[in-house]
């Protein structure tokens, strides 16, 4: 059997290709865009490099409310100036005359002819007159060339590249783009997963259940998982059919980057994606791990193109653990949507039973003292005592207990 670091390794090398040859698409740099579709906006990478097409800031700006002047004709003991006229930001400044000094407001334009801004709290008198008004103001002095301005560039002088292609566009990039004019931007498509939910014996959530059937919570913890990771997802259910199965995953083919089943891959009489796809390019094995041992993964020929597939088992605390164990490490780094599983180490606050040849991962929660305590018991349909947990704790191949006070490795559940 393979281990968990093995096969995550073979399923990152499976999917790592396709989820990197996905196209590119435009977005409009507009904030009513963005509000009016918020999905569309979040966690995208650019698709190429974005420079800047001017100097940011732009112009020669105030950083504070004061008088714009001449450095040069402010003297040690206080100069006084007259006052010329005030300038608001968002408007072109007149020339400062000599003896002159200009009231100024943050963002405001440098006028020609000034250097430097003094603050209005250590002017004479320390409140502006009134617009128009005749007045001088007393400035101390001396004062450095560039005081107190932002000076055209000094953020970022045009030409430069401002992200690298790969850039996750988090809100402060998205503002950089829009203050440097960018109308549009080229970002990757999300990748593109079709989930299989097999089995004859599921329902739609929310249905009556006949005799021996269930509910369906693969598609939506599978979806809800995706979604997370920043990926879209088209949902199917199937029974056991195996050709249904293939005809299901044709129909998706041109569509997605990605297909990922749920069931159907023991050695049962019917397990549908076996029948599907062994043979065919699909590989069905097992993982020295528990819950989530059986595995199958490989590519489809599906017209013409190869499709990759990754084939969870059924029971839903297997599947959430195989998509933590195998999947979400390979998309993350595809999509960098999400934050990666903090993993650490703590010490268990009661002891456990562990299958030596297997690799478990129970379900728990750190308690006050910060210790492991264990939430419900092993089995893979505890899907309930999955949903109270914060953890996934490791008790790794060839270890058959742990006792109280023994550290083991645990996954965060929750970013």
């Amino acid at each position: 059997m393979r281990t968990i670091d093995d096969h995550e390794h073979q399923i990152r090398a499976l999917v790592g290709p396709a989820l990197a040859a996905r196209p590119v698409e435009s977005l409009v740099v507009d904030p009513a865009r963005m509000a009016a579709d918020p999905a569309a906006y979040r966690d995208r990478r650019l698709a190429s490099a974005v420079v800047a097409p001017l100097d940011l800031p732009p112009f020669a700006n105030s950083q504070m409310d004061g008088y714009a002047v001449a450095s040069a004709e402010l003297q040690a003991g206080g100069t006084r100036l007259v006052v010329a006229d005030r300038i608001p930001a968002g408007r072109a400044a007149p020339r400062l005359q000599p003896g002159q000094a200009a009231p100024i407001m943050t963002g405001a334009p440098m006028p020609p002819g000034a250097d430097a801004v003094v603050p209005i709290e250590r002017a004479e008198p320390d409140v502006f007159p009134a617009e128009g008004a005749e007045a001088h103001v007393e400035l101390p002095g001396p004062v450095a060339p560039g005081t107190f301005v932002r000076a055209a560039g000094s953020d970022v002088p045009a030409g430069t590249v401002l992200f690298e292609a790969g850039t996750t566009l988090t809100p402060a990039r998205w503002g950089v783009l829009a203050s440097a004019g960018l109308t549009r931007v080229d970002v990757v498509r999300r990748p593109r997963l079709l989930v299989v939910s097999t089995g004859e014996e599921l329902s739609a959530p929310g249905t009556a259940l006949a005799e021996g059937r269930i509910h369906d919570a693969n598609g939506i913890t599978l979806t809800a998982s995706l979604l997370e990771v920043g990926v879209d997802v088209v949902v199917e259910r199937v029974s056991d059919d195996a050709a249904v199965l293939q005809a299901v995953v044709a129909r998706h083919a041109d569509d997605v980057d990605l297909v990922v089943t749920t069931g159907g891959v023991s050695a049962g009489a019917y397990e549908v994606v076996r029948d599907a796809f062994e043979g065919a390019g699909v590989v069905f094995g097992s993982v020295a791990m528990q819950p989530g041992g059986p595995q199958g993964w490989g590519t489809v020929t599906v017209a013409g193109r190869e499709l990759p597939i990754v084939c969870f088992p059924g029971n839903p605390v297997s599947t959430l653990v195989s998509f933590e164990a195998f999947l979400r490490p390979a998309l993350q780094a595809a999509t960098g949507a999400g934050l990666p599983r903090r993993r650490s180490v703590a010490a268990m606050a009661e002891a456990a039973d562990s299958p030596v040849g297997k690799h478990q991962l129970r379900r728990g929660e750190l308690d006050a003292d910060g210790r492991v305590r264990l939430i419900g018991g092993p089995g893979s349909h505890l899907l309930t005592s999955h949903a109270a947990a914060t953890l996934l704790v490791h008790v790794p191949v060839g270890v058959g207990r742990v006792e109280e006070g023994d550290e083991v490795v645990v996954w965060a559940l929750h970013d």
